[in-house]
Formats: C-alpha cells, structure tokens, sequence
C-alpha cells in the first residue's frame, strides 16, 4: 500500500516506524506546512498539507494518515482536505493485541504493546498510543487520543476529541464529555462534562477550555 504521511513531527516519526515495522506499506509522500512547495526527492514527494489535493488525484489505491497528535489538528484536516473517510489508512503495530470483536475506524493509529479487547469500538481518526488499555465494550468517538499506558476500562465512553493523559485511568461505566482533557495519572471516577479538563487522584475538574480546542 502506498501512504502519505500527513504531519512530520515528534509523532509523525513514531507513525513513520510503525508503517516501515509493518513491512508491506510503502511511504510515498510526507506532508507538513514546514514546505512550501511539492517536490519529489528519492521517490518520497514532500509538500504543504495541501498537495494531498494533487496527490489523490494522480495516484490509484493511494492511502493517507494523519500523524499529528493534537486532536483538534487532525479534525482541521480531515475538515480541510473533505476526503472520503476511506481514502485514509488505520495502522496497528504488530505487538497490539486487538480482540476480534474491536471496532476501529478509518485513520486511526494503534501503537506498540495496547490492548482493545472485547465489543470495544474506536473511531476514525484516534490515537491509542503505546501501552494502553482499552478494555471491553468502551467506546471511542472520532479523534479521540489515548495517551502511552491510559487505561479505558469496562463500557468507558469517551466522546469525540477527548484527550487521555499518559498514565490516567477511567473506572468502569463513566463518561469523557467531547474535547475533555484528562491530565496524565488522573483517576476519574465520575463523569467529565464536555470541555473540560480533570486532574488528580481522585480527578477533580481544573478548568474549561475553549471549544474545538485541546490542552495537552
């Protein structure tokens, strides 16, 4: 499969080793508004995001993935450049242990050593970052990241954009309201509305953010 990298920072180059570990996958474009023009140099073509544009149109069976960690940037994107949801690839390291009957989206990045197990459904467009844990039946909106080592356990819900600090831990059964930020090492065990961010053991609600935005 040919792929195009879209995002060329401290994420973008964990996303670029999973596809080479991956051994069947072939990077034929790397994106990042750092370029101001699209140039080919050693078969590899590098330009602004909006080169996907000439991209797509000239390639067949050509795949993209969004590799920047920020959620509401991978949003902006996909918003931006209007592709179908199938013209964007799903990666999964080859150490992941995904159940069967996991659900995962278009997009969507799964990194070294998770674990998604039984009826647990991932949307497009979200990070489950190395090491975590999403347990049975939780759910995962679009553009949601699961920060190295997060736990999600048993019928989690966390909706579109929230983002999962390193370490942070979600009992059993309770909701991530949409772009909610859960501190690394948090432990919630009550809801967290929509917009918010929670910090602590056990996680007590620090601030509001602004809509459409994430604090990492």
């Amino acid at each position: 499969m040919d792929i195009v990298v879209i995002g060329e920072g401290g994420h973008g180059k964990v996303v670029k080793e999973l596809i080479h570990s991956r051994g069947k996958d072939r990077i034929i474009g790397l994106l990042d508004d750092r370029y101001n023009h699209l140039q080919l140099v050693d078969d590899v073509y590098t330009g602004p995001i909006s080169s996907a544009h000439f991209l797509i149109d000239r390639m067949k069976e050509l795949k993209f993935v969004i590799a920047i960690g920020n959620n509401a940037i991978r949003k902006s994107i996909v918003n931006k450049l209007g592709f179908p949801r199938e013209s964007y690839i799903s990666l999964i390291h080859e150490t992941a242990i995904i159940s069967k009957s996991a659900t995962i989206g278009h997009g969507t990045v799964v990194m070294a050593h998770t674990i998604i197990n039984a009826d647990a459904v991932i949307g497009d467009h979200a990070i489950i970052n190395s090491g975590a844990i999403i347990e049975h039946d939780a759910r995962m909106g679009d553009y949601v990241h699961a920060a190295p080592k997060s736990l999600l356990t048993g019928a989690v819900r966390a909706e579109e954009g929230a983002m999962i600090g390193a370490g942070a831990t979600i009992i059993p059964g309770k909701n991530i309201g949409d772009w909610a930020v859960i501190g690394a090492g948090a432990t919630v065990i009550s809801d967290i509305p929509s917009h918010m961010t929670a910090v602590g053991t056990p996680a007590r609600l620090l601030m509001k953010i602004r809509e459409g935005c994430e604090t990492t």
